[in-house]
């Protein structure tokens, strides 16, 4: 996996498409990207995988920190974002401009996860979970022959903790589950603004607002990543839209003034054991 959808492996395959040594995809990479591209029109492409050139260059997915972007820059770097702007022709990747790149976090763990499942599973292994920093699947059941317990993080600034602030837990079997937020994963500029991981791809700015993570149980734990992170990208009230619309198992925690609140969609409430 590292050889192939990694951005921070200068020599990955993905790092070779993106610096034009290769236009040649392995299946990984093109797993991803298809399933990228429906996530994109699902979400009227707010979440977008072509967003390497301005993450990068706000000091994500493997960037250095820098100062804010003035607007000039931000318009320059949007002319290189834009999920219609790929195309697969078989095993090519075929860019609208060669100054594009392609950033595959928001669902390569999530793809590892069931690759390891599927390796699993191709072993004859029947009960298992798989969990690659809070990204899951499993299958069968667990020692005591219920479904697997998994427990929500409770979204707060400066949390990093593995499982010591739990707000909530859902239980699965058969699925993948992601939790996607921007709590951990931001820095603060000189100014003192703070900013996330998740950028807007229309406007080049970073996401913020009043939902605080999203919970995903989906067929696969790919799309369940890719799911989260699209959620974050559209904000609390167009994500529950989204969801309910499209039958997504999703829980957000969003901020209700000073206090966090929960909303479940009805496909979720089959796994939530609530608070």
């Amino acid at each position: 996996a590292d050889m192939s959808l990694s951005v921070f492996n200068p020599e990955s395959r993905l790092s070779r498409i993106n610096d034009n040594r290769t236009d040649t995809a392995d299946r990984y990479i093109i797993y991803c990207l298809e399933m990228a591209h429906r996530v994109s029109e699902m979400s009227e492409g707010m979440y977008d995988v072509t967003i390497r050139p301005l993450s990068a260059a706000m000091g994500f997915s493997g960037g250095e920190h820098t100062a804010e972007l003035d607007n000039r820059q931000r318009d320059s770097l949007l002319q290189l974002v834009g999920y219609e702007k790929i195309s697969i022709e078989g095993e090519r990747i075929v860019k609208a401009d060669p100054g594009m790149q392609i950033d595959l976090n928001s669902i390569a763990k999530g793809a590892v996860v069931d690759m390891a499942a599927e390796l699993l599973e191709q072993y004859g292994v029947e009960e298992y979970l798989v969990d690659i920093g809070g990204e899951i699947f499993c299958r069968g059941t667990n020692a005591e022959g219920k479904d697997w317990t998994i427990g929500v993080e409770t979204p707060f600034e400066g949390n990093y903790s593995m499982g010591d602030y739990l707000y909530t837990t859902v239980s699965i079997s058969g699925v993948g589950l992601a939790t996607s937020g921007n709590y951990r994963n931001f820095y603060t500029a000189e100014s003192g603004k703070k900013y996330t991981h998740i950028v807007n791809p229309k406007t080049g700015e970073n996401t913020e607002g009043t939902l605080l993570s999203a919970t995903v149980v989906a067929e696969s734990c790919a799309l369940a990543d890719a799911y989260g992170t699209m959620f974050i990208s559209l904000g609390y009230e167009r994500a529950v839209e989204v969801a309910e619309q499209n039958d997504i198992a999703a829980l957000f925690i969003y901020a209700d003034g000073e206090e966090m609140n929960t909303r479940v969609t009805p496909q979720m409430k089959h796994y939530w054991r609530g608070r």
